[in-house]
């Protein structure tokens, strides 16, 4: 194969900053496994990359491929790779950029095998949100049943986890939400679901010994007010949080990174219906630039996934 396509971040701006370019294919390095992605999810991270929102936290060589987390077919495995084999089917998050390219070199440690009974297309929804929301959840202290727990923005793919985790933790879980996802977020184990295109949170929660901040923004500034004596803010959305954190308060940036053994012990939940992952809308890859855009302006439930298979 001579080229292959690749959604390119050419400089920072808006949609028109995005091309789906070919470039030459890469080549599996040692540890490496060439992967023929099938499918990509779609994160909030694209669009703060895309506009420069993040240039402090994550700066980028322009031009550069954007994507985080993928799914697709073993094509190659570079020297001292174990684990896999051609044709195998694995997903995980890559631990960098590039995942949206016909082919990517991803580090082995970095992948899990894709359960029989999955899509590709649902395995690509579950490597950011599913360890991300575990992570974060965990990241403040340990996780105990009776502890107040406000997941602030509980609709999108990492809220609707870790309301499931905090749940199932025997945690009294408070949410926030749009007010057309209510039952949604209420169907994945919320106690208390609070539309916040309708009123202020602040009004309705308070002594919360953890919030889960995946809004930033006002949203985080309002969210210290209803804290609990020694609680805190875990937010994975505001990498500023800890400069700002007002005295005598706890407050932490969380960043994911890859953890393949917990991405597939999550995947076995999800197929045996311990955990609920939703895909809310599938788009080709052409169409990919587009659905990064309605991503930073439309609130929806659950997670887009793009496909690449061609």
């Amino acid at each position: 194969m001579n080229s292959i396509r690749a959604l390119v971040l050419n400089e920072y701006g808006g949609p028109d900053a995005l091309g789906i370019s070919s470039i030459t294919p890469p080549v599996a390095g040692v540890g490496q496994v060439l992967v023929r992605v099938q499918a990509a999810g779609v994160n909030g991270v694209d669009w703060k990359l895309r506009e420069g929102f993040l240039q402090k936290t994550f700066p980028l060589q322009l031009p550069t491929i954007l994507g985080i987390e993928l799914a697709g077919i073993v094509d190659a495995v570079g020297a001292g790779v174990t684990r896999f084999s051609k044709g195998d089917r694995v997903m995980g998050s890559i631990g960098g950029l590039g995942a949206y390219a016909d082919l990517v070199a991803v580090n082995e440690a970095n992948l899990s095998p894709v359960p029989d009974a999955l899509s590709f297309v649902d395995a690509a929804a579950l490597p950011i949100a599913s360890v991300a929301a575990w992570k974060s959840l965990h990241l403040a202290g340990p996780l105990h049943a009776g502890q107040r727990i406000l997941i602030q923005g509980a609709a999108g793919g990492l809220g609707g986890f870790a309301v499931q985790y905090a749940h199932q933790a025997g945690a009294v879980v408070y949410a926030t939400a749009r007010s057309n996802h209510i039952d949604y977020v209420r169907g994945l184990g919320a106690d208390h679901v609070i539309a916040h295109d309708q009123q202020q949170f602040e009004n309705r929660v308070s002594d919360i010994d953890l919030v889960l901040d995946y809004a930033g923004g006002e949203v985080l500034s309002r969210s210290w007010a209803v804290l609990a004596k020694g609680g805190a803010i875990v937010s994975a959305a505001s990498p500023n949080i800890v400069a700002s954190t007002p005295v005598g308060r706890r407050g932490f940036w969380f960043q994911n990174t890859p953890d393949a053994a917990r991405l597939q012990t999550i995947a076995e939940d999800v197929v045996q219906g311990r955990l609920r992952s939703r895909v809310s809308t599938v788009v080709n890859f052409d169409e990919l630039p587009d659905a990064i855009e309605r991503h930073r302006t439309h609130s929806q439930h659950g997670k887009t996934v793009v496909t690449l298979s061609a």
